[in-house]
């Protein structure tokens, strides 16, 4: 969620159709610099390119909404026009939200940044005693625990049955993957229990708080924290996913009980004013007052962590960065000279980016319902080289250059491996000795059964995770879910030297998967029968 999205890769979209756009002040030369004159046509071309059914686009320069606009439909096969007011799941851009809600406890005096986690939530434990009694509120927003990259998603990815209380309690059992403070790896879980913190100090639940203390003040009127709050008739944009190699609406998750890492749902409309806000440093635009103080908005977009910066592929030459980090909620990197502030969300069949350039006072927000990050970041170059005065770049071509060799390099390593397997070898075990429950230490049971001859897997926290396991070779099989938005994957069993089963890894089998499908971290060990 990221940023979490699942990579899709696209075929050319037949017709694009344009909905309205909002124009909060037209522009003159005493005014912003108008929109890209081509924003229209560049945006359906990127819809075409890489199959987007619906997106929205949103520009706010120097304290003014240029744009907030939708385009094409909110679902396939339904005409009904994306609106400025349409809403989207913007996955992982919900963590900024969760740190301001956060940072207006720091300005009430009610919470500190550096306050150790423990203290705020009892109880509250990490795999290292010295992790759990040394981690702050600030190390929760900054993905340096230790923990490794998307480590638990599957505790909430697809939607599983586990509150948020019993995945804190779970984080116990989470083997680091590096040193505490010494590394990067971007989580979820630790954004979900930042998010927790807020109850435990004032009483109100995340969801209520932001609410009350983000969108009601900044009348993000057609935004909301949980799907299950659309009703039939809301303007709501349908999520879209590539399944079996052909593009379709999919159902929505729940991300519920990951709610303060990546669940709210917002419009170009809405998104506008957050900006506007952000831009502002926190204090309201329209009306008097402040949401947060100028103090904590430096804050949010301090460096905290150290990102790797290397050099992106060739088509995407001109996005090499100089420094990257990760501060409160944020992304952090320059381009041509000038500091970005931003992040990208996911969630199943929705992908969204939010970009500031505070020296230029300009925001750009593109939401989508497809997996398609080349498309919102297409636009969002072409956006800001326009108020940048930079040469024009084809950003659409460079994007699909590098998706199309992401897809051919994935097919041809999947090939690979499909020639290189012994196909005429046999497991080990009847199949009915592989059957059982086995138990993971922080998922929990995981069961095997027979079914019609063959051998089923399913995730007894997860309902979707229903999948038929094909032999691959030896000892090793293949659990290919029934619900085709989830990523197939191997499934390997150890023996003991009496043939009986010691345990069982897991592991993606696309190179492309999403990396909240975190099979690699599960260990599964046969329950003890009783």
């Amino acid at each position: 969620m990221l940023p979490i999205f699942l990579r899709r890769y696209a075929v050319v979209l037949c017709a694009v159709t344009l909905s309205t756009c909002l124009w909060a002040q037209s522009p003159n030369p005493a005014g912003p610099k108008a929109p890209p004159a081509d924003l229209d046509g560049y945006v359906a071309n990127a819809m075409r390119t890489f199959d987007v059914p619906g997106l929205s686009v949103a520009i706010v320069k120097d304290g003014k909404i240029l744009v907030a606009k939708g385009y094409g439909a909110r679902k396939l096969g339904d005409p009904t026009p994306v609106d400025d007011r349409t809403m989207f799941g913007i996955g992982s851009n919900t963590k900024a939200f969760t740190t301001a809600a956060l940072a207006t406890l720091v300005d009430a005096g009610k919470l500190s940044w550096d306050d150790p986690v423990y203290q705020r939530l009892p109880g509250f434990v990490m795999y290292d005693p010295y992790v759990s009694h040394e981690m702050t509120i600030r190390d929760l927003l900054t993905h340096r625990s230790g923990m490794g990259l998307g480590e638990g998603d599957l505790l909430f990815w697809p939607h599983s049955t586990y509150t948020r209380e019993e995945i804190i309690y779970k984080l116990r059992f989470m083997k680091p993957a590096s040193s505490f403070r010494s590394h990067y790896a971007y989580d979820n879980l630790l954004y979900m229990t930042a998010g927790q913190i807020i109850p435990a100090v004032t009483g109100v639940s995340w969801d209520d708080y932001i609410q009350q203390h983000i969108f009601a003040p900044l009348h993000m009127n057609n935004s909301n924290v949980s799907t299950a709050a659309f009703k039939p008739g809301d303007d709501y944009a349908f999520p879209h996913s590539r399944v079996d190699g052909k593009l379709q609406a999919i159902g929505f998750e729940v991300l519920d009980n990951a709610g303060p890492a990546g669940a709210i749902n917002s419009c170009a409309a809405d998104m506008a004013r957050w900006v506007q806000l952000q831009l502002n440093r926190g204090k309201f635009v329209d009306q008097d007052g402040r949401l947060f103080s100028e103090q904590r908005s430096k804050e949010m977009w301090s460096p905290q962590t150290i990102l790797p910066t290397g050099d992106p592929p060739p088509p995407l030459a001109g996005l090499k960065t100089d420094f990257a980090d990760y501060a409160l909620g944020w992304g952090l990197r320059d381009y041509h000279g000038h500091k970005l502030v931003g992040h990208t969300g996911g969630v199943a069949g929705f992908v969204s980016r939010v970009m500031l350039v505070p020296d230029e006072s300009l925001g750009v927000v593109v939401l989508t319902n497809a997996e398609e990050g080349g498309a919102f970041d297409s636009i969002l170059y072409h956006v800001l080289d326009h108020y940048l005065n930079l040469p024009p770049t084809d950003w659409i071509a460079a994007h699909k250059a590098v998706d199309d060799k992401e897809a051919k390099d994935a097919a041809e390593t999947m090939k690979k491996a499909e020639g290189a397997r012994d196909a005429n070898s046999k497991p080990s075990l009847p199949l009915e000795k592989y059957a059982g429950v086995y138990n993971d230490a922080w998922y929990g049971p995981i069961t095997l059964r027979m079914e019609n001859g063959g051998l089923v897997i399913t995730f007894d926290h997860t309902p979707t995770m229903i999948g038929d396991l094909q032999h691959w070779q030896h000892d090793t099989f293949k659990a290919h879910w029934r619900s085709r938005t989830i990523e197939d994957a191997f499934v390997t069993f150890s023996l003991n030297p009496d043939g009986s089963i010691d345990s069982a890894r897991m592991a993606a089998v696309s190179p492309l998967a999403d990396f909240s499908f975190d099979y690699q971290d599960l260990l599964l060990k046969p329950a003890e029968k009783r």
